[in-house]
């Protein structure tokens, strides 16, 4: 019987991983998990990997009280029933505000990502008095974690770090790339036809998301399963950076 003509793709957690630290070697642990529920990485899986694990391990998670509240921080939290201190900690990591509406901020962050409140979260921190910081540079997490990989097992993989986002024209949220290694995280299809012939104009899929939208079915929130293996799925290899997916300004929609 002849391959099918789509691959057959599975998504894989990867449980048993203990509580993550400042300073923990995140790869390590997950290589060991991986092998001790019997499905180890193999050459050519995509792994995911929650941005909560990387940014404890790479000391992202800080004490409420590290952000000294600004007047506007202040005036916003008060008519919002805020908390002060994680509205200045939104404030310090965003490059810029995009929208103030309904106790939300719309933000751009340094690494050029609009989301809400810059990625800064109080869920799943450790503590009722900590929150999470984006990890300072994503792609370079993912490579290390790519490059311990290599290092230890002697395969390539492709490793994604992931977060969850909304999406402008659409309720609820979902995992998106955030920080990648090892892959191509955009599919280009333009010039080529379509079913019908035409020749496609602006069809860009992005594997990359997709990938990392898959691995959300296998990484509930309140499961602790904070890595996931993507296996089967035909990702172009080589070197990528996610921020290839954050639209240019002069592409921007909503400017």
């Amino acid at each position: 019987m002849s391959d099918p003509p789509y691959p057959d793709v599975r998504v894989i957690g990867v449980a048993g991983m203990p509580l993550v630290e400042d300073g923990d070697d995140i790869a390590a642990l997950a290589i060991e998990a991986a092998a001790a529920q019997g499905t180890p990485f193999l050459d050519g899986d995509a792994i995911v990997v929650a941005q909560r694990i990387v940014s404890k391990a790479e000391g992202r998670v800080l004490p409420l009280d590290a952000f000294e509240p600004s007047p506007f921080a202040l005036e916003w939290s008060e008519a919002w029933d805020k908390d002060p201190r994680q509205t200045e900690a939104v404030l310090r990591e965003s490059a810029r505000v995009v929208r103030q509406m309904k106790g939300v901020l719309i933000t751009e962050t340094r690494h050029g990502f609009v989301c809400a409140n810059s990625g800064v979260d109080a869920s799943n921190v450790g503590g009722t008095d900590l929150i999470s910081l984006l990890p300072v540079d994503p792609d370079a997490s993912a490579r290390a974690f790519r490059d311990a990989v290599r290092e230890r097992l002697g395969i390539e993989v492709a490793v994604i770090v992931s977060d969850t986002f909304g999406r402008a024209w659409r309720t609820g949220q979902t995992n998106i790339a955030i920080g990648l290694a090892g892959l191509r995280p955009l599919r280009p299809l333009e010039g080529l036809p379509d079913l019908d012939g035409r020749i496609m104009r602006v069809s860009t899929p992005c594997p990359a998301d997709e990938i990392a939208g898959a691995a959300g079915l296998s990484m509930p929130k309140s499961e602790g399963v904070p890595v996931v293996i993507v296996r089967g799925y035909p990702y172009e290899r080589g070197e990528g950076s996610a921020r290839e997916i954050v639209r240019t300004a002069e592409d921007d929609l909503f400017p």
